[in-house]
């Protein structure tokens, strides 16, 4: 370690010394002259510490995975900071990077704990690299580095959210049962199971009957299915509430309404209710002789319970006695003379008419109209002998009546008018 000039005394280091192993030494030193006469001295060599030794950081312990609803000043780790140095050499300061919500708290000498300073959320950050840093007050300063790995574990904290507000699904009605109606799609950011949706019809009716008749639900995947074929002139809209749950303890949920509309076919034919069918009332009606051209005669009443151009109504003339005599508003269904009567027309006149939809295909009705051109019932004996159920006519009877009421000449309009 030493060298001492036998010629000089000087001594001088010729090995590498330490302080961190060796403070100081102990010499003993000889002095001889030429004779052989000697004495001892005892030289003792203090070394001065220089900053040459960096702090060592050591991760005592560490709380991984941390719960993402661990509360603020909740203790992740334990940080135990050494430095072999002396005196200011050996004084350490210890710190982590911004931004970060987690901080180092002295403890007892030389030791820190990491806690956290706000809240986690493991859906917006999942994991954390927090490097330590330990820096001694030697000059020049010496410093240190470590990396702490820590993962945020999931808290089941988010319910599920559907993508729509709210849904809507048009199905055609005489669907196949188990067609698809719709589909529903409801997120959940937790993990595992936190976050896997599970999906659910809630109890309710639709017109008395439970939803579950009607409609069936995917639980995984969320596709809405019809389980019954839907009949649009039954009902056209109803409402089902689903219900997204994960499988989390306890679990969370939410709801969403989902609007079915039944979108109407043409599946109806027009149902004449004037003239009724044959067989159920008195079907012949008088025109009167002096009846002009235009005047009104009679009037087909249909309805059909489709909806839209699918009940949109045309009438036609099929079948007559005189072809040229009559005609039929084409959408009204009022028919009226075409040309004033003269004395030489037959005195029955009889009309097929028809009645057609615009549905596509189009779907008709037909009816036999029974004219008699007449001022008069007496003049047309075998009418009195037509017999006819009472309940099922007055409205044909009010109408006969009113009709041979008529004056000969009214106009058409004020016909209309009356009607």
């Amino acid at each position: 370690m030493f060298f001492i000039n036998s010629k000089m005394g000087e001594i001088r280091v010729i090995g590498s010394i330490d302080y961190e192993e060796v403070s100081s030494f102990e010499l003993r030193i000889q002095a001889k002259d030429g004779l052989g006469l000697a004495s001892y001295s005892k030289v003792i060599i203090d070394i001065t510490d220089i900053n040459d030794n960096a702090p060592v950081i050591y991760l005592q312990s560490l709380t991984n995975p941390i719960p993402e609803n661990a509360s603020p000043g909740t203790e992740v780790g334990i940080i135990n900071v050494q430095d072999r140095d002396s005196e200011n050499n050996r004084q350490v300061r210890c710190s982590i990077q911004q931004n970060l919500p987690f901080k180092l708290v002295p403890s007892i000498k030389n030791y820190y704990s990491l806690v956290t300073t706000g809240e986690l959320d493991r859906e917006l950050v999942s994991d954390y690299n927090i490097t330590i840093t330990a820096t001694d007050e030697g000059s020049p300063p010496l410093s240190s580095s470590k990396s702490v790995q820590l993962s945020v574990a999931d808290v089941n904290d988010n319910p599920p959210v559907f993508e729509e507000q709210s849904y809507k699904a048009h199905v055609t009605e005489n669907n196949n049962p188990g067609s698809s109606v719709c589909s529903v799609t409801a997120r959940d950011p937790d993990w595992r199971q936190n976050g896997t949706v599970v999906y659910s019809l809630l109890l309710g009716e639709v017109n008395g009957v439970p939803v579950s008749s009607f409609l069936s639900v995917n639980g995984d995947t969320g596709v809405i299915h019809a389980v019954r074929s839907f009949d649009y002139e039954q009902f056209r809209s109803f409402k089902v509430h689903v219900m997204a749950r994960d499988n989390g303890s306890p679990p969370l949920s939410s709801n969403v309404t989902v609007s079915v509309f039944i979108t109407d076919v043409n599946d109806n034919s027009p149902q004449i209710l004037y003239p009724a069918p044959e067989g159920k009332s008195f079907m012949t009606e008088l025109v009167p002789k002096a009846a002009h051209g235009g005047s009104l005669v009679s009037k087909v009443i249909a309805v059909d319970a489709d909806s839209g151009q699918n009940a949109w109504l045309s009438y036609h003339i099929v079948k007559s006695t005189d072809m040229g005599l009559f005609t039929i508003g084409l959408h009204s269904g009022e028919i009226r003379t075409q040309r004033d009567i003269s004395e030489s027309e037959s005195m029955k006149q009889n009309l097929i008419v028809s009645v057609k939809d615009n549905g596509q295909p189009s779907l008709s009705a037909t009816c036999t109209m029974y004219l008699v051109i007449s001022d008069n019932m007496a003049e047309v004996p075998e009418l009195k002998d037509v017999s006819y159920d009472e309940n099922n006519s007055k409205l044909t009877s009010y109408l006969i009546i009113a009709l041979v009421s008529v004056p000969p000449f009214s106009s058409p309009s004020s016909l209309s008018s009356w009607r």
